[in-house]
């Protein structure tokens, strides 16, 4: 690889941090080039970046930024598993490759400039999707407002029921 070479990628990755809104870091040692393939489809379809690049130069691309507390994580080969949108979509592909090929073992990820250990990331797929929480966030924000509305409706209600049952006894005792 020559200098030019090294530069773009250095360039490239910096350019991916820049945008990313999480890094997932996993060792790759043993994968055959379909499962590799197989990574960065999965990935690239959850609008994300796997990237394999030499660690020295991965250094240099992360700098000073919010992910440099990826430095300590790269040793070996090491796969950055980069995440543009949704950081919980990122790490359930991770988890969910890594239980389906053994040979991917997830080391870490950066999310927001905090360092999740691998057992953090598997916690993280846990958790339900962007919109699941939004829709149960929504829920807990309109539940007062309806119990506001039926305890206001419900006086109404009462007289409603009473002078029908009323009308149905006076209705009775004419019959």
């Amino acid at each position: 690889m020559n200098r030019a070479e090294k530069v773009a990628n250095v360039e490239a990755l910096t350019g991916d941090f820049a945008k990313a809104s999480v890094a997932v870091l996993a060792e790759y040692r043993g994968l055959t080039a379909l499962q590799m393939n197989k990574l960065r489809r999965v990935v690239r379809e959850a609008d994300g970046r796997c990237r394999v690049a030499k660690n020295r130069l991965a250094k240099r691309a992360i700098g000073d930024g919010r992910y440099a507390a990826l430095g300590s994580m790269l040793k070996g080969p090491t796969a950055l598993i980069i995440g543009f949108k949704d950081p919980i979509t990122i790490a359930k592909i991770a988890v969910k490759l890594a239980d389906e090929m053994p040979k991917l073992a997830i080391k870490g990820a950066v999310l927001d400039g905090q360092v999740v250990p691998a057992a953090g990331v598997k916690a993280l797929a846990d958790l339900p999707p962007k919109e699941v929480v939004l829709g149960q966030l929504l829920g807990l924000l309109q539940a007062p407002a309806s119990q506001l509305l039926r305890t206001l409706n419900e006086p109404g209600a009462q007289l409603a029921r009473l002078v029908d049952a009323l009308a149905k006894r006076a209705d009775g005792g004419a019959a």
